[in-house]
């Protein structure tokens, strides 16, 4: 178990190793490091004539009569004594052994809530066992862990215990952090910090520990976080180590791109332009992201550096989600690219027979730049020189099919795009890998979009409001979360809905697309809509990203309490497009919880997709926030990205030194923390 070796394997038996795995401990290493929640005052004995404040309490008593009880349900009843006063202890769930043990005489410790009854002071279900008259008390609070069924808090207590007992013999618990570094920190040491948290005195302030402010707790959250850092680190690092493409532009075809447009860059477009560009001409594969709030203009930004592959001699791919995205992107960019002489591929599922091979015959020969779903990384897909690999919505792929993309060419560059801004801290820590770029600019000619919150028993204002806005000449979507009726969610479908506008707007042309319609019907009902023909698109959330039709500025999202706050704001952001004044109508159906109603008020308070996804990240985690990206990257257990953003960023710059100055304490430190779970990062 020396920090510098494999960490040891619990020694217990298989069944009980089986049931620790389920929390994440596998080694002595992984016992260390399992911190406590909260704590218990085990170390002072309370008289019975005190124990009623509301809080938990310990007694040692004298058991003076029990007896097991039938009313009103089978229970022991145990009445017992100290010198100032007696109080009853009832067991609802007991052993025929507990009940010989709590026979009258015995001496024992109980510790729990007391609390007034029918018969006097009582506690139900306390903790308790036997003492031996003068039996020292604890000379440490009372650790209360993390546990999992089958596995009680006093075995972790004791399996802790000798961990940190043979950790102590071995060195187990050498500091991985220089001096210098710690105390140009200022933060405690790594040892003495791990033991005041697994052992804290009678004396600790119990209020700093389980907000996990005491400095005990800053440490340990340091570690975990540089951890985190140097692991991602080292990925970063090891990808400069592969040969990639220099992608040297011969010709002036990203110039006669910008000419050809109707609109010029904004200064974000030109700078994250210029990063990307600098990227693709180094020897080794830019691995870089390209975040923008909704509208911000990323896929220019991203045909852009295709058109510097391409003027290169290679190929270059654009992977998107979903066929309506894909296909969305393939239009915009044949229009862009083709009167320039370059040869555009598509590839989706649905194509079949002639089509189909002709698109994968020219993937691999003559076409540029191939456009596609996941179809692009299935078996029997080959591109002839593959330089650039872009990834839209990079958040809806897991970490192997970003790989399998990457693995159609040798090391080709990739940019990551995402319109689910990032929190700055999100972003320091779980994307430490990839170099960011964002664009914090939006085009000029966006409109401000009016967010309106509406109760479900309002919905013929809705279509009224409808009504009138398509009369002006306006189109508008209306997004429903499911596609048919479900018992377990009685939620507005969007078949039903469409159905129901049909027939109370009758007048006006309604239109339906969502995921399972064949692709030319979806195709044909997005193109229909784009061009005017289509007056309401009844839609699913297949029209989150991408959607671009400058005519449509309202939305009405039906049971907006089911949407995530990043699924709304992407939705509301599929308007505003055109120079008209936009709104969002958000229906809700009451009651909301809390999380719900805490959503709704953030997405009608702000415009800003940054702000609006900090404060998700406080909603949610992070864990569930950065979604498939993370197949393998360690959450963070102790740290908080939003409290301890401060040690995010220490723990950023410490983490290059290390690497530089002190790479075998480096070494020590992930293995302390990750063990072989390190390996899950290098994807």
């Amino acid at each position: 178990m020396k920090t510098g070796g494999v960490p040891a394997p619990i020694r217990a038996a298989e069944a009980l190793r089986k049931k620790l795995a389920k929390i994440g401990l596998y080694s002595e290493a992984d016992l260390l490091l399992h911190l406590p929640l909260r704590y218990e005052d085990e170390t002072r004995l309370t008289l019975v004539e005190r124990a009623l404040g509301g809080e938990p309490v310990q007694l040692e008593l004298t058991v003076v009569h029990s007896e097991v009880q039938f009313r009103p349900r089978r229970q022991l009843v145990a009445r017992a004594a100290d010198a100032s006063g007696e109080i009853t202890l009832r067991f609802l769930n007991f052993y025929p052994s507990q009940q010989a043990m709590l026979a009258e005489g015995a001496r024992i410790r109980v510790f729990g809530e007391a609390r007034g009854g029918f018969f006097g002071l009582e506690m139900v279900h306390p903790r308790w066992r036997q003492v031996a008259p003068g039996e020292p008390l604890p000379a440490a609070l009372t650790p209360v862990y993390p546990t999992t069924a089958g596995v009680g808090n006093a075995t972790l207590q004791k399996l802790i215990g000798a961990a940190l007992a043979e950790a102590e013999l071995t060195n187990a618990l050498a500091d991985t952090l220089p001096d210098d570094l710690r105390q140009r920190l200022k933060l405690a040491g790594f040892a003495r910090s791990l033991r005041f948290l697994h052992t804290p005195p009678p004396d600790a302030d119990r209020d700093a520990l389980e907000a996990r402010q005491h400095p005990a707790w800053r440490r340990l959250k340091f570690d975990e976080v540089l951890a985190q850092q140097l692991s991602l680190r080292r990925a970063y690092l090891a990808r400069r180590d592969q040969g990639a493409p220099e992608l040297h532009p011969q010709d002036d075809l990203a110039a006669r791109l910008l000419a050809s447009l109707p609109f010029g860059l904004t200064g974000a477009q030109q700078r994250a332009t210029m990063e990307i560009s600098n990227d693709l001409a180094r020897p080794y594969p830019m691995q870089r992201l390209l975040q923008g709030d909704v509208g911000a203009g990323k896929t220019i930004v991203a045909a852009l550096a295709a058109c510097q592959a391409i003027s290169a001699g290679w190929q270059a791919a654009f992977m998107a989600p979903t066929e309506i995205l894909a296909e969305q992107h393939y239009l915009k960019l044949r229009d862009w690219l083709e009167p320039l002489g370059v040869r555009v591929a598509w590839l989706s599922g649905s194509l079949k027979g002639k089509v189909k091979r002709a698109q994968l015959a020219a993937a691999a020969s003559e076409a540029q730049l191939v456009v596609g779903t996941h179809a692009l990384i299935q078996e029997g897909v080959d591109f002839a020189r593959l330089g650039l690999a872009i990834v839209d919505e990079q958040h809806r792929f897991g970490v192997a099919q970003r790989l399998a993309l990457r693995q159609k060419g040798e090391n080709p560059h990739q940019l990551m795009m995402s319109a689910t801004p990032i929190p700055r801290t999100l972003a320091m820590s779980y994307y430490a890998d990839l170099d960011v770029t964002v664009l914090d600019e939006l085009p000029p000619g966006r409109t401000p979009v009016k967010t309106r919150l509406v109760a479900d028993n309002r919905r013929a204002d809705v279509v009224g409001f409808v009504k009138k806005h398509v009369e002006e000449g306006r189109q508008a979507y209306w997004v429903c979360p499911l596609i048919e009726e479900s018992e377990a969610l009685q939620l507005q479908t969007a078949e039903e809905t469409f159905a129901q506008l049909q027939a109370d707007l009758p007048e006006l042309r309604i239109g339906l697309v969502h995921g399972r319609l064949k692709a030319d019907d979806k195709q044909a009902a997005m193109a229909a809509f784009a061009a005017g023909d289509i007056d309401v698109l009844v839609a699913t959330t297949v029209i989150e990203v991408g959607v671009d039709v400058p005519n449509a500025s309202l939305m009405v999202i039906e049971h907006a309490e089911r949407f995530g706050l990043s699924q709304l704001h992407q939705l509301r952001g599929r308007v505003g497009r055109g120079r008209y004044e936009s709104s969002c109508v958000l229906i809700y159906a009451g009651p909301l919880g809390e999380t719900a109603r805490q959503r709704l008020k953030i997405i009608f308070e702000h415009s800003d997709g940054f702000e609006i996804a900090r404060r998700d990240l406080q909603l949610r985690g992070p864990g569930e926030f950065v979604g498939a990206r993370q197949s393998g990257v360690p959450l963070l257990r102790y740290a908080d990205l939003d409290r301890d953003a401060d040690l995010v960023e220490q723990a950023r710059e410490i983490a290059e030194e290390m690497l530089t100055r002190h790479p075998a304490l480096a070494t020590a430190h992930l293995r302390r923390w990750l063990g072989s779970r390190e390996e899950l990062l290098k994807s």
